[in-house]
């Protein structure tokens, strides 16, 4: 049996998707710049594509600006503000960015920015007083995360973009965990910056968006032609984003079926292994990811870096181990996942480095069904009681 949970890290292109990118290879391939017939049905396939991604968050179509990933939305965000100013100026973050936002801030950081990292509670979150009391008179930015991708909390992005709203300061939020899983509407929220990402909605790799709110000035970080109203210069890669519109008009449609449907599948999850004292939730339960479950692996060892053979159980261990059962989870982000560091977001959320190696996530999708939740459930039961005796199944 081969069960996927890694949804949070990619998701498997949609039949639909194919099919709109096969067309576009075929039917579509002029250059959508182009004048003439072939890059006139070029570019009509491109703005269907943007309507579609724009009616996701209930945008207007001209504000979706494609990118090649999520990545790459909220560099220009972020980066497109900063250029804006000749001398440094004041960005706010939270503490539990993904590192597209941490990496791009640390960077403003050794040009002479200053850059605030908001702290959050045990479970993930930010208060909205925190960022109230962050602002400088010279604050330009303040990028939040909607929904974190290695605990699942989601953030009171309404009330902290509305603090920044009254003060007339750019408010962006990378959603990529978001959209697709919950409603979001740019013209009720007051974000001015939304990030967003093809292949996590069951659209192909390789294609994002940045939502940028009519009238907002943004300096571009490539030269060249001028495609995306000036803001992403070189040619677009049509077949990808064709696939990403067709994903994201599917998951419009889709949402409040799928969302319910996810959460009672996450919430099951969570129920049937919370007689396992060796895992401990990790992450806000309430305010959470509909698809997102996540734990710390408490052992009994103290050193952060041994395995297995010492008797200590990184998150990588049991990645590693369900993975010859067939099951496919990660530890932390799927960026970072690969390496045994402590995790910046549990350090940040008060974890110890023993424990910040630990954590574990499990993210479900549209194929994940009841009987993959009760296999994968049985799978960690067992692999802990092998590895863990004395405290995995103390309460069983």
């Amino acid at each position: 049996m081969q069960i996927y949970l890694d949804y949070s890290a990619t998701t498997p292109t949609r039949p639909e998707a194919i099919d709109a990118m096969q067309k576009a290879l075929t039917q579509y391939w002029g250059n959508p710049s182009s004048l003439h017939e072939w890059g006139q049905r070029a570019a009509t396939a491109l703005e269907l594509a943007r309507m579609q991604v724009a009616s996701l968050i209930n945008a207007l179509p001209e504000s979706i600006i494609f990118t090649s990933g999520g990545t790459e939305a909220d560099n220009l965000a972020i980066m497109g503000i900063a250029r804006l100013y000749t001398n440094p100026q004041h960005i706010i973050i939270s503490s539990v960015e993904h590192s597209a936002v941490a990496e791009p801030a640390r960077q403003l950081e050794q040009w002479g920015w200053e850059v605030t990292r908001l702290p959050v509670d045990k479970l993930g979150r930010i208060h909205p007083l925190d960022l109230q009391e962050a602002l400088r008179s010279n604050t330009v930015l303040i990028s939040i995360v909607y929904g974190q991708s290695e605990v699942g909390t989601l953030q009171p992005i309404e009330a902290l973009s509305q603090i920044a709203r009254s003060r007339n300061i750019v408010f962006h939020t990378d959603a990529v965990q978001v959209a697709g899983k919950l409603p979001i509407d740019v013209q009720k929220l007051p974000v001015d910056l939304l990030s967003v990402s093809s292949h996590k909605l069951y659209g192909p790799q390789g294609a994002g968006a940045l939502y940028v709110r009519p009238g907002l000035e943004l300096v571009p970080m490539l030269g060249g032609g001028g495609q995306e109203l000036k803001l992403r210069s070189g040619t677009q890669a049509l077949p990808a984003i064709a696939g990403f519109g067709v994903a994201a008009e599917l998951a419009l449609q889709e949402i409040d079926r799928e969302t319910a449907r996810l959460i009672e599948l996450r919430d099951r999850l969570f129920e049937k292994l919370a007689h396992l004292p060796s895992l401990v939730p990790t992450g806000d339960r309430s305010s959470r990811l509909p698809h997102h479950v996540s734990f710390c692996i408490v052992s009994p060892n103290s050193s952060p870096y041994q395995e297995i053979n010492t008797g200590r159980i990184t998150g990588k261990t049991l990645v590693r181990q369900l993975n010859l059962a067939g099951i496919g989870i990660s530890s932390g982000s799927a960026c970072n996942s690969g390496k045994l560091t402590p995790s910046p977001v549990l350090l940040a959320m008060g974890y110890s480095e023993n424990d910040a190696v630990c954590g574990i996530r499990l993210t479900l999708g549209r194929e994940t069904t009841e009987a993959d939740i009760d296999w994968t459930v049985i799978a960690i039961e067992q692999i802990l009681e092998r590895l863990m005796p004395k405290v995995a199944l103390s309460r069983l």
